[in-house]
């Protein structure tokens, strides 16, 4: 298969972007696959620019989608996102992305997908990465995907019409009568033994992503600080590592911390947390502690987020309303209230429901609203060279 051109859509959802295609226009081979995705994004770049491909060498914009009509009865459309490495020739497919889920909707309907209803229509999605169910209800006005609202949604700069997403709770495993489990470990906190920290006291939560986290304070943080105060200290950004390949291997996602860092950047999360403050955001706006039931921030691939992930969102939020996290000891959240997260760019507020069975807690259902909009659609041109060739750092 000698591609040269590929039809693809680049969308943004929430605080991210990315470039979306049909499943169907790639090499079914997922080497040929990837090869060409990393390509397309400009991976790996050892300037981290990603000057000759359309990733914007962030971890929020460098994402690819790959959507198809759904093989589940209960769905419409299958999602399958990857999380796009900028200097090492990798795709991380472990995780969900919170933000782009909001653009799979619109997506869906646009391409004829899924049929416009006036009003609201339902897209049933099913997230592959993770195995859920997320049903997006997305406004649409004389057939088309309205894109235009009132909707604001800090760390995007105009508004836009909201599209609700409600994750659902996935399904149980093959052969388990239990759904996935709320807590890997069983527990609402544990000490991981951090090679080189010592022990660290975290909750590990399944919900939205895989996510660890820690209070702020014990790691010598404020929970106020912003992209270029981390960033820069590359003595933190491993501690940071660390504790998150430690939580991979105590959560089951990674056989060692080695092959957590080298092979699953994208998941587990690794956040920190803090009590209310008042602060200034990146956009220099003040937000006072009362806006707030909690300080977070949160790294994506490596660097600290810029504004604070959707399914770290869910994964807080489910956190938050079980007893006995460390984030349930410092949100200052009321139950079957939202959690109002202060983040770096500002609040987001994301309400989430748990329960308790025989097996333990469980999640149920988190409900979060974003926006989305098609950036541009057309073909993808890439080298003959670079269809279907692996690509080396």
């Amino acid at each position: 298969m000698n591609l040269r051109r590929i039809p693809a859509v680049y969308m943004r959802g929430g605080t991210s972007k990315g470039v979306f295609f049909h499943a169907r226009e790639l090499p079914r081979s997922t080497r040929e696959r990837d090869a060409l995705l990393l390509r397309v994004i400009g991976s790996p770049d050892p300037y981290g620019k990603h000057t000759d491909g359309l990733g914007g060498a962030t971890s929020s914009t460098s994402k690819v989608v790959l959507i198809s009509p759904s093989t589940r009865d209960d769905c419409d459309v299958d999602f399958l996102f990857g999380a796009v490495s900028i200097g090492e020739p990798l795709i991380d497919w472990t995780g969900n992305c919170g933000n782009l889920s909001a653009a799979v909707g619109p997506f869906a309907i646009t391409e004829g997908l899924v049929a416009p209803v006036d009003g609201l229509t339902r897209v049933r999605i099913w997230q592959q990465n993770v195995g859920q169910r997320i049903d997006a209800f997305v406004p649409v006005r004389h057939g088309e995907v309205l894109e235009d609202g009132a909707f604001m949604e800090d760390g995007v700069p105009f508004p836009g019409a909201e599209i609700r997403l409600e994750f659902l709770e996935p399904p149980a495993q093959p052969g388990s009568a239990d759904a996935v489990p709320l807590l890997p470990s069983g527990a609402a906190q544990d000490d991981l033994a951090v090679p080189g920290i010592g022990a660290v006291r975290a909750t590990m939560i399944t919900a939205g992503n895989p996510t660890v986290f820690v209070r702020a304070d014990a790691l010598g943080l404020s929970g106020r600080e912003l992209p270029d105060d981390v960033n820069r200290q590359r003595k933190l950004l491993a501690r940071l590592e660390a504790i998150r390949a430690a939580a991979a291997v105590r959560m089951g996602l990674a056989d060692s911390a080695e092959f957590a860092t080298a092979c699953r950047p994208a998941t587990p999360k690794v956040a920190w947390i803090a009590r209310p403050a008042a602060y200034r955001t990146s956009a220099g706006v003040d937000v006072g502690a009362d806006r707030i039931d909690l300080l977070a921030r949160i790294v994506s691939m490596g660097r600290l987020h810029h504004a604070f992930t959707g399914t770290g969102s869910i994964a807080l939020a489910a956190a938050a309303a079980l007893p006995g996290t460390v984030v349930a000891e410092i949100a200052r959240t009321l139950p079957g209230v939202p959690t109002r997260i202060g983040h770096v760019s500002g609040v987001l507020a994301v309400g989430a429901e748990v329960s308790r069975g025989p097996a333990g807690w469980r999640f149920d259902k988190a409900v979060l609203s974003r926006s989305a909009r098609r950036l541009m659609s057309g073909w993808v041109h890439l080298p003959a060279a670079a269809a279907g060739q692996p690509q080396s750092a």
